[in-house]
Protein backbone atom coordinates (compact mmCIF):
# COMPACT_ATOMS: atom_id res chain seq x y z
CA UNK A 1 0.00 0.00 0.00
CA UNK A 2 2.79 2.40 0.83
CA UNK A 3 4.51 1.59 -2.43
CA UNK A 4 1.37 2.40 -4.50
CA UNK A 5 0.81 5.64 -2.59
CA UNK A 6 4.42 6.75 -3.18
CA UNK A 7 4.12 5.97 -6.89
CA UNK A 8 0.89 7.97 -7.10
CA UNK A 9 2.54 10.97 -5.44
CA UNK A 10 5.49 10.80 -7.86
CA UNK A 11 3.18 10.66 -10.88
CA UNK A 12 1.23 13.68 -9.62
CA UNK A 13 4.54 15.53 -9.29
CA UNK A 14 5.57 14.62 -12.83
CA UNK A 15 2.23 15.82 -14.24
CA UNK A 16 2.58 19.09 -12.33
CA UNK A 17 6.11 19.59 -13.82
CA UNK A 18 4.84 18.87 -17.33
CA UNK A 19 2.00 21.35 -16.88
CA UNK A 20 4.42 24.02 -15.74
CA UNK A 21 6.71 23.40 -18.74
CA UNK A 22 3.76 23.51 -21.13
CA UNK A 23 2.60 26.79 -19.61
CA UNK A 24 6.08 28.26 -20.00
CA UNK A 25 6.25 27.13 -23.68
CA UNK A 26 2.82 28.57 -24.46
CA UNK A 27 3.72 31.83 -22.70
CA UNK A 28 6.96 32.09 -24.70
CA UNK A 29 5.09 31.38 -27.96
CA UNK A 30 2.47 34.03 -27.16
CA UNK A 31 5.25 36.53 -26.39
CA UNK A 32 6.96 35.86 -29.73
CA UNK A 33 3.66 36.20 -31.63
CA UNK A 34 2.98 39.47 -29.82
CA UNK A 35 6.40 40.86 -30.71
CA UNK A 36 6.00 39.82 -34.36
CA UNK A 37 2.54 41.40 -34.46
CA UNK A 38 3.81 44.66 -33.00
CA UNK A 39 6.71 44.70 -35.48
CA UNK A 40 4.40 43.93 -38.40
CA UNK A 41 1.91 46.60 -37.38
CA UNK A 42 4.67 49.17 -37.01
CA UNK A 43 6.34 48.30 -40.30
CA UNK A 44 3.22 47.29 -42.27
CA UNK A 45 3.38 50.19 -44.75
CA UNK A 46 7.02 49.39 -45.55
CA UNK A 47 6.27 45.67 -45.84
CA UNK A 48 3.33 46.33 -48.12
CA UNK A 49 5.44 48.67 -50.27
CA UNK A 50 8.19 46.08 -50.48
CA UNK A 51 5.67 43.42 -51.50
CA UNK A 52 4.19 45.69 -54.16
CA UNK A 53 7.62 46.61 -55.53
CA UNK A 54 8.65 42.96 -55.61
CA UNK A 55 5.46 42.02 -57.43
CA UNK A 56 5.93 44.88 -59.89
CA UNK A 57 9.54 43.84 -60.49
CA UNK A 58 8.55 40.24 -61.16
CA UNK A 59 5.72 41.34 -63.43
CA UNK A 60 8.04 43.65 -65.38
CA UNK A 61 10.69 40.95 -65.57
CA UNK A 62 8.20 38.39 -66.82
CA UNK A 63 6.90 40.86 -69.40
CA UNK A 64 10.39 41.45 -70.74
CA UNK A 65 11.17 37.76 -70.89
CA UNK A 66 7.94 37.08 -72.74
CA UNK A 67 8.98 36.86 -76.38
CA UNK A 68 5.54 38.08 -77.42
CA UNK A 69 6.10 41.51 -75.87
CA UNK A 70 8.65 43.98 -77.19
CA UNK A 71 10.19 46.80 -75.20
CA UNK A 72 7.80 49.18 -76.96
CA UNK A 73 4.77 47.10 -75.97
CA UNK A 74 6.00 47.16 -72.38
CA UNK A 75 6.31 50.94 -72.67
CA UNK A 76 2.66 51.18 -73.72
CA UNK A 77 1.69 48.69 -71.01
CA UNK A 78 3.33 50.87 -68.35
CA UNK A 79 1.50 53.91 -69.68
CA UNK A 80 -1.85 52.13 -69.62
CA UNK A 81 -1.22 51.11 -66.02
CA UNK A 82 -0.63 54.61 -64.71
CA UNK A 83 -3.64 55.91 -66.63
CA UNK A 84 -5.92 53.18 -65.29
CA UNK A 85 -4.67 53.55 -61.73
CA UNK A 86 -4.83 57.33 -61.88
CA UNK A 87 -1.35 57.53 -60.40
CA UNK A 88 -0.11 61.09 -60.63
CA UNK A 89 -0.21 63.39 -63.62
CA UNK A 90 -0.91 61.92 -67.04
CA UNK A 91 1.73 63.90 -68.90
CA UNK A 92 1.35 65.36 -72.39
CA UNK A 93 4.92 64.63 -73.50
CA UNK A 94 5.73 61.42 -75.34
CA UNK A 95 8.16 59.82 -72.88
CA UNK A 96 8.89 60.11 -69.16
CA UNK A 97 12.02 58.75 -67.48
CA UNK A 98 12.67 58.93 -63.75
CA UNK A 99 16.20 60.06 -62.93
CA UNK A 100 17.91 58.10 -60.12
CA UNK A 101 18.16 59.96 -56.82
CA UNK A 102 21.36 61.97 -56.55
CA UNK A 103 21.78 62.40 -60.31
CA UNK A 104 21.52 65.96 -61.65
CA UNK A 105 19.74 66.71 -64.90
CA UNK A 106 22.89 68.15 -66.48
CA UNK A 107 24.65 64.81 -65.87
CA UNK A 108 22.20 63.05 -68.18
CA UNK A 109 23.46 63.28 -71.76
CA UNK A 110 21.23 63.29 -74.84
CA UNK A 111 22.59 62.61 -78.33
CA UNK A 112 20.53 62.78 -81.51
CA UNK A 113 22.22 61.16 -84.52
CA UNK A 114 20.26 62.44 -87.50
CA UNK A 115 22.20 60.30 -89.95
CA UNK A 116 21.18 57.00 -88.30
CA UNK A 117 17.99 58.35 -86.68
CA UNK A 118 19.23 57.03 -83.32
CA UNK A 119 18.53 58.97 -80.11
CA UNK A 120 20.72 58.02 -77.12
CA UNK A 121 20.14 58.80 -73.43
CA UNK A 122 23.04 58.14 -71.05
CA UNK A 123 22.08 58.06 -67.35
CA UNK A 124 24.71 57.98 -64.58
CA UNK A 125 24.22 55.48 -61.73
CA UNK A 126 21.66 53.50 -63.73
CA UNK A 127 22.32 49.78 -63.31
CA UNK A 128 20.89 46.69 -64.99
CA UNK A 129 17.68 47.02 -62.98
CA UNK A 130 17.12 50.68 -63.83
CA UNK A 131 14.07 50.10 -66.05
CA UNK A 132 12.59 47.81 -63.39
CA UNK A 133 13.16 50.19 -60.51
CA UNK A 134 12.15 53.22 -62.60
CA UNK A 135 9.80 51.97 -65.34
CA UNK A 136 9.82 54.20 -68.42
CA UNK A 137 6.34 55.26 -69.43
CA UNK A 138 4.93 56.91 -72.51
CA UNK A 139 3.77 56.21 -76.03
CA UNK A 140 5.63 54.27 -78.67
CA UNK A 141 4.40 56.43 -81.58
CA UNK A 142 7.22 57.18 -84.06
CA UNK A 143 9.62 54.80 -82.28
CA UNK A 144 10.84 51.89 -84.39
CA UNK A 145 12.82 50.12 -81.64
CA UNK A 146 14.25 50.69 -78.18
CA UNK A 147 17.05 49.00 -76.23
CA UNK A 148 18.71 49.37 -72.83
CA UNK A 149 22.16 48.37 -71.64
CA UNK A 150 24.24 49.16 -68.55
CA UNK A 151 27.84 49.06 -67.45
CA UNK A 152 30.66 51.14 -65.99
CA UNK A 153 28.34 53.03 -63.67
CA UNK A 154 25.81 54.19 -66.25
CA UNK A 155 22.83 53.04 -68.27
CA UNK A 156 22.17 53.75 -71.94
CA UNK A 157 18.73 53.91 -73.53
CA UNK A 158 18.79 53.82 -77.34
CA UNK A 159 15.69 54.88 -79.23
CA UNK A 160 15.61 54.06 -82.93
CA UNK A 161 13.36 56.31 -85.00
CA UNK A 162 12.07 55.51 -88.46
CA UNK A 163 12.66 59.10 -89.55
CA UNK A 164 14.41 62.25 -88.37
CA UNK A 165 13.01 63.90 -85.24
CA UNK A 166 14.09 66.83 -83.12
CA UNK A 167 13.87 66.01 -79.40
CA UNK A 168 12.80 68.61 -76.86
CA UNK A 169 13.50 67.77 -73.22
CA UNK A 170 12.23 69.18 -69.92
CA UNK A 171 13.16 68.21 -66.38
CA UNK A 172 11.14 68.78 -63.21
CA UNK A 173 13.68 67.61 -60.64
CA UNK A 174 12.55 64.00 -60.70
CA UNK A 175 11.43 63.16 -64.22
CA UNK A 176 12.92 63.79 -67.65
CA UNK A 177 10.21 64.39 -70.25
CA UNK A 178 10.85 64.02 -73.98
CA UNK A 179 8.89 65.30 -76.97
CA UNK A 180 9.59 64.22 -80.56
CA UNK A 181 8.99 66.86 -83.20
CA UNK A 182 9.37 66.69 -86.97
CA UNK A 183 11.73 69.26 -88.53
CA UNK A 184 8.77 70.73 -90.41
CA UNK A 185 7.13 71.54 -87.09
CA UNK A 186 10.12 73.73 -86.23
CA UNK A 187 11.48 75.10 -89.51
CA UNK A 188 10.14 76.75 -92.65
CA UNK A 189 12.86 75.18 -94.79
CA UNK A 190 15.16 72.18 -94.39
CA UNK A 191 18.64 71.81 -95.93
CA UNK A 192 21.20 68.99 -95.84
CA UNK A 193 24.89 69.91 -96.06
CA UNK A 194 27.34 67.15 -96.91
CA UNK A 195 31.04 67.69 -96.23
CA UNK A 196 32.73 65.33 -98.68
CA UNK A 197 35.00 62.43 -97.74
CA UNK A 198 36.10 62.02 -94.09
CA UNK A 199 37.65 59.30 -91.96
CA UNK A 200 39.84 57.00 -94.03
CA UNK A 201 38.63 58.72 -97.23
CA UNK A 202 40.90 61.73 -97.41
CA UNK A 203 40.16 62.80 -100.96
CA UNK A 204 42.96 64.76 -102.59
CA UNK A 205 46.02 65.40 -100.42
CA UNK A 206 48.45 68.16 -101.37
CA UNK A 207 51.34 69.45 -99.28
CA UNK A 208 49.92 67.75 -96.20
CA UNK A 209 46.49 69.32 -96.71
CA UNK A 210 43.58 66.87 -97.02
CA UNK A 211 40.47 67.60 -99.03
CA UNK A 212 38.32 66.05 -96.30
CA UNK A 213 39.51 68.73 -93.85
CA UNK A 214 38.85 71.59 -96.26
CA UNK A 215 35.36 70.27 -97.06
CA UNK A 216 34.51 70.03 -93.36
CA UNK A 217 35.98 73.44 -92.52
CA UNK A 218 33.76 75.14 -95.12
CA UNK A 219 30.68 73.22 -93.91
CA UNK A 220 31.32 74.30 -90.30
CA UNK A 221 31.83 77.90 -91.43
CA UNK A 222 28.43 77.68 -93.15
CA UNK A 223 26.96 76.50 -89.85
CA UNK A 224 28.36 79.64 -88.19
CA UNK A 225 26.91 81.90 -90.89
CA UNK A 226 23.43 80.44 -90.39
CA UNK A 227 23.73 80.72 -86.60
CA UNK A 228 24.46 84.42 -87.04
CA UNK A 229 21.19 84.86 -88.94
CA UNK A 230 18.84 85.14 -85.98
CA UNK A 231 15.78 85.59 -88.20
CA UNK A 232 16.37 82.40 -90.15
CA UNK A 233 13.82 79.60 -89.86
CA UNK A 234 16.02 77.20 -91.80
CA UNK A 235 16.83 73.79 -90.35
CA UNK A 236 20.41 72.87 -91.24
CA UNK A 237 21.36 69.18 -91.09
CA UNK A 238 24.88 67.85 -91.65
CA UNK A 239 25.97 64.42 -92.81
CA UNK A 240 29.07 64.90 -90.68
CA UNK A 241 30.52 67.49 -88.33
CA UNK A 242 33.69 65.56 -87.48
CA UNK A 243 36.27 63.31 -89.11
CA UNK A 244 33.82 60.50 -89.84
CA UNK A 245 33.01 58.94 -93.20
CA UNK A 246 29.31 58.18 -93.68
CA UNK A 247 28.49 55.96 -96.62
CA UNK A 248 27.20 57.54 -99.82
CA UNK A 249 23.86 55.87 -99.09
CA UNK A 250 23.66 57.42 -95.63
CA UNK A 251 24.48 60.87 -97.00
CA UNK A 252 21.80 60.96 -99.66
CA UNK A 253 19.30 59.06 -97.50
CA UNK A 254 19.40 61.84 -94.92
CA UNK A 255 18.27 64.32 -97.58
CA UNK A 256 15.57 61.97 -98.85
CA UNK A 257 14.24 61.01 -95.41
CA UNK A 258 14.04 64.68 -94.44
CA UNK A 259 12.45 65.53 -97.80
CA UNK A 260 14.90 68.42 -97.76
CA UNK A 261 14.29 71.52 -99.82
CA UNK A 262 17.95 71.52 -100.91
CA UNK A 263 20.96 69.16 -100.72
CA UNK A 264 24.52 70.49 -101.11
CA UNK A 265 27.69 68.40 -101.12
CA UNK A 266 30.95 70.32 -100.61
CA UNK A 267 34.13 69.10 -102.34
CA UNK A 268 37.37 70.41 -103.83
CA UNK A 269 38.92 69.65 -107.19
CA UNK A 270 42.22 68.48 -108.65
CA UNK A 271 43.68 67.92 -112.09
CA UNK A 272 43.32 64.41 -113.52
CA UNK A 273 47.06 63.89 -113.32
CA UNK A 274 47.24 65.19 -109.78
CA UNK A 275 50.05 67.56 -110.76
CA UNK A 276 50.12 71.22 -109.88
CA UNK A 277 49.05 73.48 -112.74
CA UNK A 278 47.61 76.91 -113.53
CA UNK A 279 44.06 75.48 -113.68
CA UNK A 280 41.84 76.99 -111.00
CA UNK A 281 38.24 77.95 -110.37
CA UNK A 282 34.84 76.78 -109.15
CA UNK A 283 32.48 74.28 -110.78
CA UNK A 284 29.19 72.66 -109.79
CA UNK A 285 27.89 69.19 -110.68
CA UNK A 286 24.23 68.19 -110.94
CA UNK A 287 22.14 65.22 -112.07
CA UNK A 288 19.92 65.85 -115.08
CA UNK A 289 17.72 62.74 -114.95
CA UNK A 290 14.74 64.40 -113.27
CA UNK A 291 14.33 67.93 -114.57
CA UNK A 292 11.25 68.47 -112.38
CA UNK A 293 13.54 68.79 -109.34
CA UNK A 294 15.19 71.88 -110.77
CA UNK A 295 18.68 70.59 -109.98
CA UNK A 296 20.31 72.30 -112.97
CA UNK A 297 18.99 75.76 -112.13
CA UNK A 298 19.93 75.28 -108.49
CA UNK A 299 23.47 74.37 -109.61
CA UNK A 300 23.55 77.56 -111.70
CA UNK A 301 22.58 79.62 -108.64
CA UNK A 302 25.32 77.97 -106.55
CA UNK A 303 27.96 78.57 -109.23
CA UNK A 304 26.95 82.21 -109.70
CA UNK A 305 26.86 83.10 -106.00
CA UNK A 306 30.05 81.22 -105.11
CA UNK A 307 32.21 82.73 -107.86
CA UNK A 308 30.97 86.19 -106.86
CA UNK A 309 31.77 85.60 -103.18
CA UNK A 310 35.21 84.11 -103.88
CA UNK A 311 36.23 86.04 -106.96
CA UNK A 312 37.14 82.66 -108.46
CA UNK A 313 37.05 81.61 -112.10
CA UNK A 314 33.76 80.15 -113.32
CA UNK A 315 34.64 76.65 -114.53
CA UNK A 316 31.01 75.95 -115.43
CA UNK A 317 28.38 73.33 -114.75
CA UNK A 318 28.78 69.60 -115.30
CA UNK A 319 25.92 67.14 -115.71
CA UNK A 320 27.02 64.10 -113.74
CA UNK A 321 24.59 61.19 -113.82
CA UNK A 322 26.90 58.55 -112.36
CA UNK A 323 27.59 60.19 -108.99
CA UNK A 324 25.55 58.23 -106.44
CA UNK A 325 24.56 61.04 -104.10
CA UNK A 326 23.30 63.09 -107.05
CA UNK A 327 21.55 60.33 -108.98
CA UNK A 328 19.80 58.96 -105.87
CA UNK A 329 18.69 62.32 -104.51
CA UNK A 330 14.93 62.87 -104.55
CA UNK A 331 15.47 66.58 -103.85
CA UNK A 332 17.32 69.40 -105.71
CA UNK A 333 21.01 68.55 -105.24
CA UNK A 334 24.30 70.18 -106.18
CA UNK A 335 27.88 69.02 -105.71
CA UNK A 336 30.16 72.05 -105.41
CA UNK A 337 33.85 71.86 -106.33
CA UNK A 338 34.99 74.99 -104.49
CA UNK A 339 38.50 75.19 -105.94
CA UNK A 340 41.53 73.32 -107.28
CA UNK A 341 43.93 71.90 -104.73
CA UNK A 342 46.44 71.40 -107.57
CA UNK A 343 46.77 75.16 -108.04
CA UNK A 344 49.31 76.56 -105.61
CA UNK A 345 47.54 79.87 -104.99
CA UNK A 346 44.08 78.31 -104.74
CA UNK A 347 45.36 75.67 -102.34
CA UNK A 348 46.71 78.41 -100.08
CA UNK A 349 43.38 80.23 -100.32
CA UNK A 350 41.35 77.11 -99.52
CA UNK A 351 43.53 76.44 -96.48
CA UNK A 352 42.84 79.89 -95.01
CA UNK A 353 39.97 80.47 -92.57
CA UNK A 354 39.07 83.75 -94.32
CA UNK A 355 38.63 82.09 -97.72
CA UNK A 356 36.67 79.23 -96.16
CA UNK A 357 34.37 81.82 -94.62
CA UNK A 358 33.91 83.51 -98.03
CA UNK A 359 32.98 80.16 -99.55
CA UNK A 360 30.45 79.58 -96.77
CA UNK A 361 28.92 83.02 -97.35
CA UNK A 362 28.63 82.25 -101.07
CA UNK A 363 26.80 78.98 -100.33
CA UNK A 364 24.54 80.78 -97.84
CA UNK A 365 23.65 83.42 -100.45
CA UNK A 366 22.93 80.69 -103.01
CA UNK A 367 20.57 78.97 -100.58
CA UNK A 368 18.68 82.16 -99.75
CA UNK A 369 18.44 83.10 -103.44
CA UNK A 370 17.10 79.63 -104.26
CA UNK A 371 14.39 80.09 -101.65
CA UNK A 372 13.53 83.48 -103.13
CA UNK A 373 13.15 81.77 -106.50
CA UNK A 374 10.70 79.21 -105.19
CA UNK A 375 12.76 76.23 -104.02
Amino acid sequence: MRTSASRHIRLRGNYRNMEEKLIRIVAAFVSVISLVSVFALYHFPQLRLWAEETAAFREQKSLEEDEQMTRLEILDYNMENIVEKGEGEVFSQQLRLEIPEGVKSEEVTLENNYLTQMFTITIPQADEYYLYDYPMVGRSDNIADMTYKSGEGEGVVEIQFGEVFEVESTYDGQYLYLDFLTPRELYDKVIVIDAGHGGDSSGTIKQGISEKDLDLAIALKLKEVFEEDKESKVGLYFTRTDDSNPSAEQRVSLANILQADLFISIHNNATESGRFSSISGTSVLYDGHDESLGAKHFAEICLDELTKALGSINKGLAEENETYILSEAKVPAALIEVGFMTNQQELANLNSAEYQRQAAVGIYQAIMRAFDEGY
